[in-house]
C-alpha cells in the first residue's frame, strides 16, 4: 500500500514539475536568440516598438531620381544605389558615410542593420561602424567618420593594427567629444564591451542589433550563416550608458592598405516605449504651424497636378488612362548615369594630376635655369675649390634635369590626350556607339599607364639612394605550423614507420613458418599413405613412429625410390604434392634425385 501511494504522489508530482521547468526556460529565454529588449525586464513587460521611418532606409527603390536618399546625407566615396548603399568601394583609402538630416529625440531606440563586408584577401581593412552622436560626422579619420564625438560607436574592426589577432572583432566604444580614438591599438583602452565575430564573405547578408533601453546598450549578432533573420545572438552589453538626449543616427566605413567592399543594405530604426507609458503620437512631434504649412504647400501641390492632368487630357485625348512616364529610371538609364558619373571622376582626377605636373615642370625649369646660371658665373676653365661642386658634376645635374623636363613634357602631352579624350567621352556626337565609348576607355587605361611607370622613374630617379622610399612591410601572417610542431611531427612520423616496418618482418617470418609447417605435415600424411600400401611396403622398412621426422622420411622414400624403380616423371608427379617448393627448409629432399 506505501509503495502504491508513493507512486501516485509521484505520478500527482511529476506534471507540475514539467510545468515549473517549461515557465523557467521562457524566462530565461528573454536574454537568448530572441534578442527582444526583454533583457531589461521580462517577457510579460515588453515595450511598444514603433518603426520611424525618417529615421531608416531599405530597399529596392532605395534612392529617388536625383540620387539622393530621402532624409538621409551621404558623403565621401559613399554611392547609393536602388538596393544598398555601398559606404566605401573595395579600394585603397576610400572613406564614406551616411547620416539622417534630422536629429532624434528618442529616450529608447532599436537599430536593425544589415550589412556585407566581402573581399578577396584573407585579411580585410578597416571596418565599419554604427554611430549615434550629438552632431554628423561626415568624415574623418574613425572608419570615416569624424573623430571625437560626443555619443557611442559600435565597430566592426576587421584589420588587427594591434597584433593581438583579436581581429575581427565588435567594440562598443563612447566618447564625450574630447577623447581621440586610439586607432593603432583598435581602442583596446577606450572600449567599454567587446566581441570576437567574423563578419567578411559570409553567405547571408550579417545582421546587426541595436538596442538602447533604460540606460542599457545590448548588441546582437546573426552572423550570416543562415537565412534566418531572427537568429540573433548575445555579443556585448553596456549598463548605465549615458549617450546625448538628441542624436543623428549614421554608418560609415573605411579601406586602408587593404580593402572590401562595405555594403548596407538595410537600416531600421525603432522607437521603444516603456510598458504603461503612452506611445507617442505622429501629431504630437509636429506642431501646429508646420501642420498649416506642411497643409498649404500639399494643397499647391495637388492643384498643380491637377491642372497638368486637364492640360495633357486635352491635348492627349487617346492616353488618358495610360500611364504618362515612368516613375523611376530604367536599368539601362541608371547604368548610363553611372558610366558618366565614373568618367567625370576620371576626368576630374586626371586634371588634378595634370595640375601637379604642371607644378613638378616649373620647379625643374627653375633649377635648371639657376644651375646655368652658377655655370655661366664660375666660367668653364676655372678649376674647382674644396668643398666645391666640380665642373663634370654640373654638367650631369644639367643633362638629368633636361632629362626630366623632357619625360615630365611627354607626361603632360599624354595627360593632355587623354584630358581630350576624356571630354571627348563627355560630349559624344550622333554617331557615337558603344564601340567608341570601349576604345576609349581602354585608351584611357593605357594613358594613366603611361603616365604611372613615368612618375615612378622620375622618383626614383629624384630620390638619393640612401633615402629611397621602401615598400611597406606586410602585417605578419599567423603560421600554421611552428618549428617544434614540426619536429614532434617528423620524430611521430619516423616511429610509427619503424615500428611498422618491424610489425611487418615479424609478421613474414610468422607467415613462412607456418606455410613449412602445412607443407611438412602434408608431405608425412602422403608418406603414410603410402606406406599403407602393398607397392610401397615391398621391400621398404618405413618407420612405425606416427611422426615421421625428416631424415625418417628421407630415409623411407629414398628407399622406395630405389627399390621399385619409380620414373622420373611419376616421380615429379609425387613430389608435386610434397614440399619441392620449399627445398631451403629441407635441403634433404631436392627434386634432383629425379
Amino acid at each position: 500500500m506505501a509503495g502504491s501511494r508513493r507512486r501516485g504522489l509521484q505520478a500527482r508530482v511529476r506534471p507540475l514539475f514539467c510545468a515549473l521547468l517549461l515557465s523557467l526556460s521562457r524566462l530565461v529565454g528573454g536574454d537568448g536568440v530572441g534578442g527582444d529588449p526583454a533583457a531589461a525586464g521580462t517577457a510579460a513587460t515588453l515595450p511598444h516598438r514603433r518603426f520611424e521611418y525618417k529615421y531608416s532606409f531599405k530597399g529596392p527603390h532605395l534612392v529617388q531620381s536625383d540620387g539622393t536618399v530621402p532624409f538621409w546625407a551621404h558623403a565621401g566615396n559613399a554611392i547609393p544605389s536602388s538596393d544598398q548603399i555601398r559606404v566605401a568601394p573595395s579600394l585603397k583609402s576610400q572613406r564614406g558615410s551616411v547620416w539622417t538630416k534630422t536629429k532624434a529625440a528618442f529616450e529608447n531606440w532599436e537599430v536593425e542593420v544589415t550589412f556585407r563586408v566581402t573581399g578577396r584577401g584573407r585579411i580585410g581593412a578597416d571596418g565599419l561602424a554604427i554611430w549615434y552622436t550629438e552632431n554628423q560626422g561626415l568624415e574623418g579619420p574613425v572608419f570615416g567618420s569624424a573623430d571625437m564625438w560626443n555619443g557611442v560607436g559600435i565597430f566592426f574592426d576587421s584589420f588587427d593594427n594591434d597584433g593581438k589577432k583579436n581581429n575581427p572583432a565588435v567594440v562598443i566604444i563612447g566618447n564625450n567629444g574630447q577623447i581621440h580614438y586610439d586607432h593603432q591599438n583598435d581602442g583596446a583602452s577606450q572600449a567599454l564591451a567587446s566581441c570576437q565575430r567574423d563578419f567578411r564573405n559570409k553567405p547571408y547578408p550579417v545582421r546587426a542589433k541595436i538596442i538602447y533601453y533604460q540606460k542599457t546598450l545590448t548588441v546582437m549578432i546573426n552572423n550570416g550563416f543562415t537565412p534566418d533573420k531572427n537568429d540573433y545572438e548575445f555579443c556585448a552589453k553596456v549598463e548605465n550608458m549615458i549617450i546625448p538626449a538628441q542624436g543623428h543616427f549614421g554608418i560609415s566605413a573605411a579601406t586602408g592598405g587593404l580593402a572590401d567592399d562595405h555594403d548596407v543594405l538595410s537600416f531600421l530604426t525603432f522607437q521603444l516605449t516603456e510598458p504603461g507609458k503612452e506611445p507617442p503620437t505622429p501629431d504630437k512631434e509636429i506642431s501646429e504651424k508646420e501642420k498649416e504649412k506642411y497643409q498649404e504647400e500639399f494643397e499647391h501641390f495637388q492643384q498643380e497636378l491637377d491642372k497638368k492632368k486637364e492640360e495633357f487630357q486635352k491635348v492627349h485625348p487617346d492616353l488618358q488612362w495610360q500611364p504618362v512616364e515612368e516613375v523611376f529610371e530604367t536599368v539601362g538609364d541608371r547604368e548610363l548615369r553611372q558610366v558618366f558619373e565614373g568618367q567625370n571622376r576620371i576626368h576630374l582626377e586626371i586634371k588634378q594630376l595634370n595640375r601637379q605636373l604642371d607644378m613638378i615642370l616649373d620647379e625643374q625649369r627653375r633649377y635648371v635655369s639657376s644651375l646655368t646660371e652658377e655655370i655661366s658665373k664660375r666660367g668653364a676653365g676655372v678649376p674647382g675649390q674644396p668643398g666645391q661642386i666640380t665642373q663634370q658634376e654640373l654638367d650631369t645635374v644639367v643633362k638629368t634635369q633636361h632629362e626630366i623636363l623632357r619625360q615630365v613634357n611627354e607626361m603632360k602631352n599624354s595627360m593632355s590626350e587623354t584630358v581630350r579624350l576624356v571630354s571627348g567621352i563627355q560630349h559624344p556626337g550622333s554617331a557615337g556607339g558603344v564601340y567608341e565609348t570601349t576604345q576609349h576607355f581602354i585608351d584611357i587605361k593605357e594613358h594613366l599607364h603611361l603616365v604611372k611607370r613615368d612618375i615612378d622613374n622620375l622618383v626614383q630617379r629624384n630620390v638619393p639612394s640612401n633615402e629611397k622610399p621602401r615598400c611597406p612591410e606586410l602585417p605578419p601572417f599567423p603560421s600554421c605550423l611552428s618549428t617544434v610542431h614540426f619536429i614532434i611531427f617528423v620524430v611521430v612520423q619516423t616511429v610509427l614507420f619503424i615500428g611498422y616496418i618491424m610489425y611487418r618482418s615479424q609478421q613474414e617470418a610468422a607467415a613462412k613458418k607456418i606455410l613449412f609447417d602445412l607443407s611438412f605435415q602434408s608431405l608425412q600424411l602422403l608418406v603414410l599413405s603410402l606406406c599403407q600400401t602393398s607397392a610401397f611396403n615391398e621391400g621398404v622398412q618405413c618407420p612405425k613412429e606416427k611422426v615421421i621426422r625428416p631424415w625418417a622420411l628421407h630415409h623411407c622414400l629414398f628407399q622406395y625410390i630405389s627399390s621399385s624403380g619409380i620414373s622420373q616423371g611419376r616421380c615429379q608427379v609425387l613430389f608435386s604434392f610434397g614440399p619441392c617448393g620449399f627445398s631451403g627448409s629441407l635441403p634433404e629432399l631436392k627434386l634432383d634425385w629425379c
